[in-house]
């Protein structure tokens, strides 16, 4: 497997979030540059899982299923991609957003399911 080359260099990023607790992001954040288009929160697997799931949003069920595709991150990493996202990120779990098309808002998904 080849060294996964980021789409933010790690010199760019900036304390934007408190708390350093870790989440899930895929690929088409971190590598493609995608903002977050979905994400969601379960309870975490661990006491440094914030249990904060990040997605673009148009990653299919094989892409997801890849574990290649995935990674963990510090919260602050992923907010230095998508700043959009720091204004939810105190919201209790369950909880699960989806992007408003042409806005930096998030509409929240009542009822969501969660794998």
């Amino acid at each position: 497997m080849s060294e996964k080359k980021f789409f933010l260099p790690r010199e760019s990023f900036r304390v934007l979030v408190s708390h350093s607790g870790g989440c899930l992001a895929t690929d088409r954040i971190t590598v493609d540059g995608a903002d977050v288009g979905y994400m969601y929160r379960e309870e975490g697997d661990g006491p440094t899982d914030t249990g904060w799931r990040f997605f673009a949003g148009d990653e299919g069920p094989g892409y997801v299923d890849n574990p290649n595709n995935i990674g963990i991150y510090s919260i602050n990493t992923i907010a230095n991609y998508d700043p959009d996202i720091i204004s939810y990120l105190e919201t209790e779990a369950p909880c699960a957003f989806e992007k408003i098309p042409g806005t930096s808002k998030y509409g929240r998904i009542e009822n969501p399911v969660m794998d």
